[in-house]
Formats: structure tokens, C-alpha cells, sequence
């Protein structure tokens, strides 16, 4: 007996989705309520879990394939049904090299695809895209990595870390070839469709230049008192949260009280009317598998340093493992984006609609500076503040900057709110 697997509910506003990756091959055996699949839609991917414990049947769909909710993408054969259906029954065990070039193998229609046949995988797990294309680049044998990820998957970190652990013999063995078109000259090209969630990105980044009269200020602060209380509190702050003591904890503080003062910074545009907010639902930066995510700290106003690092650190586990839910990333009415932690010296962030501004922060760099005449080298950063010039004055926009620099330079203020 067949059971189908329909698109589930995707969210509000979503009606479909890309097939990102199949987690089952036919003929593989499937729990109750296991992955099967992986959908893209344009925020997150989106786990399809099988209705019954079976055997994985046909893919009615293949990976790239736009599908709407409630479409059929797949059937369990569960019971006896599962061998009078004729579905290939689960392939012999393979050697771990055999294992390792089928789970390495591109998926057709997937990334880095240039039609190939689907492979059926011995790895432990199935292997996503990018760690598909990492085990590639790095010449790793997945099925002698121990996964770090959800359910004992491979990230992308597990295959770099075992490439540099590699004795140098194994290391200079040729690595597999990604296949491509080869000119007579030897230079290559590779042509990967963008995943919806990229697409997604694109289109709003370009819809926010052509809708907003954006324009980007920048001031720099000094980082001293901060670094000084991380290092003077860490531990004691790690023993009693269980969550390690960041920057983003301060200046998501910093940035909730300066918001307060400034509110046109903390509010939006709505055809004809201004919509100002009390309170500041905080959109961060978290980097994902599959790039940039943003989920929104909910009323950041009323968290203390301690809750804004276990959010953080709550959203950048499940970023990685790809739990992220969708109504987590909907709403905010003021965005961070910390590029420092990439080694950015400066930047001018686009704003993400329909907020109204955008916080950049960049790396930490000692500098020389002047201190009561003196010239000293400090730990200092660039900020800056990408805002629609329609509804922030520049003066609302330095003033913004100047109350975040002061709160960071003597985080005294941060306690007594001022």
C-alpha cells in the first residue's frame, strides 16, 4: 500500500517551494516522521518528514522542480506493499571508497548539476549540497568523518577539518573532479542554479535600492570598556547563562536605547503613513548553510545582555541545523548585520524592507588615536548606519550613531539606561 507525501503547509503568504535536496532514495527504508526531503522556500528550507514508517517509493519530483503546497512529491510503500510494488530494493553495502563517490555525487538538477544520474548513498547520512561539494573540493572520505550536525550529518566545517587532518600522502592524491565544461586551454566553468532563498535575497536587496532613498553614515567607536568587562566577567558569565559572552549582546542593548531616543529610525514606511514602534524587534545576521539568514529578536527592548546572547546563540545552532522556523525570520523594525566577523574594515549595508535602517558593524582594529592630547592606540571600529533618507533626517541618523558610540564606550550606561 502506497501512502503519498504532499507539500505541507509552508507558511503564511508561501504557496511554493524549490526541491532542494531528496534525503531518501528509492527503495531505502524510512521511519515514521524521518526527513525525506529538503524544500527551499524563499526565507528557509523546510524538512518534509514521511507521514509512515515504509520504504521510500518513486520521486515524482526531481531536485530544482518548483512545487505548490499539497502537491504529490513522493510515496511510501509501507508493509507487504513495499515488495509487491516492485520498488528496488536497498542497494549492498559498498566500500567506504565506493561510499564516498556515491555520496560525493552531484543529485541531478541539483547543485552543482550537470545531469547526472541520481546516486544512491551508503554514508551514514545523506549529504547536503554544499558539504556534497566540500567532500569534492577536499578529497575527503565521508564515511570516515564523524558529523557534528543534526541527526550526526556532515557540515561543511567537519569535511574542512578532517581535509586538514589528513596525512600529507593522502592530501596530495588527487582530489575527484567536479564536473564542468573543460575549453582545450584547461580553464573550467561550472553553472549552478540560484536556490530560491538567493533569488529571494536579490530581488528585495535590488527593490530596496530602487525604493529607498538610502544613504550611509559612519562614525567609529572605541572598543576598550567592552573588551575589558568581556574579559573581566566571561567566565563567571558563561558559568551562570550557559551562553558565552559576545559583542552582539551589548550593542543589541546599546541599539534598543538609542531607538528609544530616535524613533524614526525604529519605524517604517506604509504607502502615505509613518509607523512608529515602541518596542524594538531586532533583525541579526546568522550565517547559514546556505547563506545569510535573519531572524528577529523579539522585543529585544526588554531582554537583559545575558537573554540577547542565548537568543543569538539559539539562532546561530539552528541556523546551521537548518531548524530555523519561518515566523521567526518575519517582522523586525531594525536590522545588525555584523560583518566584522569576516574581517570587514567598512561597509554600507543595504536596508532590509520595510525597515527604515540598517546597523553595520566591522572588525576590531587598534588604531592610533588621541586621548587628552596623547596619541594611544585603541581597539577601535567603524559603525555604520545605512537609513532611508525619505523618513531619517541625517541628523537623526549621527544623533542614532553618537548615543550607540557613547553606550559602547562606557557600558555603565547600558545598566543605568541612559
Amino acid at each position: 500500500m502506497a501512502t503519498e507525501v504532499l507539500v505541507p503547509t509552508l507558511g503564511e503568504s508561501i504557496t511554493e517551494a524549490t526541491v532542494g535536496e531528496w534525503l531518501k532514495q528509492p527503495g531505502e527504508a524510512v521511519a515514521a516522521d524521518e526527513p525525506i526531503a529538503s524544500l527551499e522556500t524563499d526565507k528557509v528550507s523546510v524538512e518534509v518528514p514521511s507521514p509512515v514508517a515504509g520504504v521510500m517509493g518513486q520521486h515524482a519530483v526531481k531536485v530544482g522542480d518548483t512545487v505548490e503546497v499539497g502537491a504529490l512529491i513522493a510515496t511510501i510503500e509501507s508493509g507487504d506493499g513495499a515488495a509487491a510494488s516492485g520498488s528496488p530494493a536497498p542497494a549492498p553495502a559498498a566500500s567506504a571508497p565506493q561510499a564516498a563517490a556515491a555520496s560525493a555525487a552531484p543529485v541531478a538538477g541539483g547543485y552543482g548539476n550537470h545531469g547526472e544520474t541520481p546516486v544512491t548513498t551508503n554514508a551514514p547520512a545523506a549529504l547536503s549540497p554544499s558539504v556534497r561539494r566540500a567532500v569534492l573540493e577536499h578529497g575527503v572520505d565521508p564515511s570516515t568523518v564523524k558529523g557534528t550536525g543534526k541527526d550526526g550529518r556532515l557540515t561543511k566545517e567537519d569535511v574542512a577539518a578532517a581535509a586538514s587532518t589528513k596525512p600529507a600522502e593522502a592530501s596530495a592524491a588527487p582530489a575527484p573532479q567536479t564536473p564542468s565544461v573543460a575549453a582545450s586551454s584547461g580553464r573550467k566553468e561550472e553553472r549552478v542554479k540560484m536556490t530560491r532563498l538567493r533569488q529571494t535575497i536579490a530581488k528585495r536587496l535590488k527593490e530596496a535600492q530602487n525604493s529607498a532613498a538610502m544613504l550611509t553614515t559612519f562614525n567609529d567607536v572605541d572598543m576598550t570598556a567592552v573588551i575589558e568587562a568581556r574579559a573581566k566577567y566571561k567566565d563567571l558569565f558563561e558559568k551562570k547563562h550557559g551562553v558565552r559572552l559576545g559583542f552582539m549582546g551589548f550593542f543589541v542593548k546599546a541599539a534598543t536605547m538609542a531607538l528609544k531616543d530616535i524613533p524614526s529610525v525604529n519605524a517604517s514606511i506604509e504607502g502615505d503613513e509613518i509607523v512608529y514602534h515602541d518596542y524594538a524587534d531586532i533583525s541579526v545576521a546568522v550565517s547559514a548553510p546556505n547563506g545569510l539568514v535573519v531572524p528577529v529578536i523579539r522585543d529585544a527592548q526588554a531582554l537583559s545582555v545575558a537573554g540577547i546572547e542565548k537568543t543569538i546563540g539559539d539562532f546561530g545552532k539552528r541556523a546551521k541545523d537548518g531548524t530555523l522556523k519561518m515566523d521567526e525570520m518575519k517582522g523586525g523594525t531594525f536590522t545588525i548585520s555584523n560583518g566584522g566577523v569576516f574581517g570587514s574594515l567598512m561597509s554600507t549595508p543595504i536596508i532590509n524592507p520595510p525597515q527604515s535602517a540598517v546597523l553595520g558593524l566591522h572588525r576590531i582594529e587598534e588604531r592610533p588615536v588621541v586621548r587628552d592630547g596623547q596619541v594611544v592606540v585603541r581597539p577601535m571600529m567603524y559603525l555604520a548606519l545605512s537609513y532611508d533618507h525619505r523618513l531619517i533626517d541625517g541628523r537623526e541618523a549621527v544623533t542614532f550613531l553618537v548615543a550607540l558610540k557613547n553606550a559602547i564606550e562606557d557600558p555603565t550606561r547600558i545598566l543605568i539606561d541612559l
